[in-house]
């Protein structure tokens, strides 16, 4: 409690028989008790006196009320520099046991005013008590719009810095529910959390509630307070709302939800006009252009071989004219050997979007690829694709290869991806031994090439475009052996790893924080008006955590991020260092909530739900970060 600058608070009226015992048990779990003796004529006094400097005691010689008792022990609590005040009742009723709840409630609630619920329906409470905590609670919702189980109860916590109309507050009895209307009108945070209680037996109980006193003042308070309510409490309410965003808090689901599933990120405006560009860019290229012409060509045209490769040489054109004009994306073309495919070769690359066409293309005019049975049979453009002599793989190997020699001996190489399919995560899938067999048997090199960011820029189950960076990486040729004795299976393996291999390479030299940080921000859109803003705010403080991040080695085992928030740097942390198993500690419910309902979380980052330093201290880190906003410390 002290860690977090929490203290407790408790007023007292004559209540010698079981205050001793209530501060006994507080001493367990606080060591910062501050008792307000209200005036009391019994041997209260003398009790508070025995304990000493182990608690802090305000006095003064006549009764004034429980309410004028809590502004004096709260004024108390405040100047000492305390945050929290827990209070509670010293006639015994509540039970210190139910303090670590309260505490694990302001940790996980930062800022709100927490009051402990009690099942007054397992207790022998008597009738004019009980109506009156009913009468409260219907009250309290007119006048604040919120449904609370028991207003009357005084086991609660209070927000010190945030308390409003402490000065207007009465004096007596009816005060902790003033206290509570003050505090919803000004946008503070209530969250209810069971309690138990106790109820002597009625012959035992020490009450001050006068019924038709208390009720005669509760009723002109609620007059007042239904009052104020129309005059000053709902354009309050309305002014912190939107201060503290507090509308629109919810997912909008139609942006961040395909049916009953979560989007992996959400659809924004950006995104859908990006893909509407694009897909308006596809479609009058190749159906009102490219289409055209080709019929021209191939029904009036001479269909010899010149007249075939000018035909591949306006697809490579029309590639890098796409290329060119993908919407919000940056292409690059890595070829450090020199490649220029004067020699047929079988292309082995990796899978990732239906973009990874344009970006072969794009190489040469003399490329031929194998198609699944989809494309080659694609209404929009199935019949370019034939016309250039792209295959089908469902013909088989066997009718294949006559076709593809013919190919070969007029000088075009083959493109195939051996995974056949493209992977959710962009990971490289187990290559399939076809292409391979087709390079043996017809005697040709094979060329690895490398995609990369393809799959960020259009994932597999997003049809939405995406901001991205996709680069392509020519690798070296390796020529026919004759000699060659290893086993298809193991010739696969081998060209998998090496793609693998430069994909990492890529990954380790282009995915940084500037690489994933859009990406984090699709992430959370529409999951909330606050929590856009909180993630926009990081995302914007850029300069704030890229270089502790991006600076990470790649042997970090394991990483801890102590008040992670809304897990945007979590996020970033998690996808640049792929390689270290990252642990995002949340103290607040509303976060550790948000993140639980986001959809694809890297298998690598791992969100802990921290309430007591227990849940990290279990642990050994190689690396250890506290995150303030959107800076970062390294603490280990």
């Amino acid at each position: 409690m002290r860690a977090h600058k929490i203290c407790v608070v408790m007023p007292t009226y004559n209540n010698g028989a079981t205050v001793g015992a209530v501060i006994d048990s507080l001493l367990d779990y606080c060591g910062d008790i501050i008792v307000v003796n209200d005036g009391c004529t019994d041997d209260t006094p003398g009790i508070l006196a025995g304990y000493g400097n182990a608690v802090t005691t305000v006095s003064y010689g006549r009764n004034r009320g429980k309410g004028y008792a809590l502004k004096r022990g709260l004024a108390k609590a405040r100047e000492a520099g305390f945050e929290y005040a827990v209070t509670i009742d010293s006639d015994g009723q509540h039970k210190a046991s139910d303090l670590p709840a309260m505490v694990a409630a302001v940790i996980e609630n930062p800022g709100a005013l927490i009051i402990g619920a009690r099942d007054l329906s397992k207790v022998d409470i008597n009738g004019k008590s009980s109506f009156a905590n009913k009468f409260s609670n219907f009250w309290f919702r007119v006048q604040t719009g919120i449904s609370l189980s028991d207003t009357q109860t005084g086991y609660r916590v209070y927000p010190l810095k945030r308390l409003h109309g402490l000065g207007l507050i009465t004096s007596r009895y009816e005060s902790e529910l003033e206290m509570l209307v003050f505090a919803a009108w000004h946008g503070i945070r209530i969250v209810s959390v069971p309690i138990d209680v106790y109820y002597p037996p009625r012959n035992l109980r020490v009450t001050h509630f006068k019924p038709a006193l208390d009720f005669t003042r509760i009723s002109v308070l609620n007059t007042f307070l239904c009052a104020g309510a129309l005059v000053y409490g709902l354009p309050c309410r309305m002014v912190n709302g939107l201060r503290h965003r507090k509308p629109f808090a919810g997912d909008f689901r139609w942006f961040t939800h395909s049916g009953d599933v979560r989007r992996s990120t959400a659809v924004t405006l950006g995104k859908f006009l990006k893909s509407l560009y694009a897909a308006a860019f596809f479609v009058t290229w190749t159906m009102c252009v490219l289409r055209p012409v080709t019929y021209l060509r191939f029904r009036f045209g001479n269909v010899g071989e010149e007249s075939r490769l000018r035909y591949h040489k306006s697809l490579q054109y029309l590639s890098r004219f796409i290329l060119r004009n993908f919407p919000d994306a940056r292409t690059e073309i890595l070829n450090p050997h020199g490649e220029t495919f004067d020699r047929p070769a079988v292309i082995v690359c990796n899978h990732q979007s239906h973009f990874d066409l344009p970006l072969l293309m794009s190489l040469s005019p003399r490329l031929v690829f194998l198609t699944n049975e989809r494309e080659w049979n694609n209404r929009y453009y199935g019949s370019l694709i034939r016309r250039a002599e792209f295959l089908p793989v469902t013909e088989g190997v066997g009718e294949l290869l006559p076709k593809l020699a013919d190919l070969r001996d007029r000088g075009y190489s083959v493109v195939i991806f051996p995974e056949g399919t493209r992977s959710a995560d962009d990971k490289v899938l187990r290559f399939h031994q076809g292409a391979f067999h087709i390079a043996r048997e017809l005697h040709m090199d094979v060329v690895p090439m490398v995609l990369h960011g393809v799959g960020h820029y259009h994932h597999k189950h997003d049809p939405w475009l995406r901001r991205g960076r996709m680069s392509l990486s020519v690798l070296q040729r390796v020529p026919y052996d004759a000699d060659d004795t290893a086993t298809l299976r193991k010739t696969a393996s081998r060209f998998r790893r090496i793609i693998m291999e430069e994909l990492d390479r890529m990954a380790d030299a282009k995915e940084n924080t500037a690489y994933f940080r859009k990406f984090v921000k699709y992430k959370y859109a529409y999951t909330g008006w606050r929590n856009v803003s909180e993630v926009k705010r990081i995302l914007r403080h850029h300069g704030d955590y890229a270089g502790e991040i991006d600076s990470i080695p790649s042997t970090t085992g394991s990483v801890a991020l102590r008040n992670a928030g809304t897990g945007a740097l979590a996020w970033l942390m998690a996808l640049v260092n792929r390689r270290s198993e990252i642990y995002a500690y949340i103290n607040e419910k509303e976060n550790i909530e948000l993140v639980e309902r986001l959809a694809d979380v890297p298998a690598n980052l791992h969100f802990v739900h921290d309430v007591w330093d227990t849940h990290f201290s279990a642990r050994h880190f190689d690396r250890i970060y506290e995150a303030d906003g959107s800076k970062l410390r390294r603490i280990k």
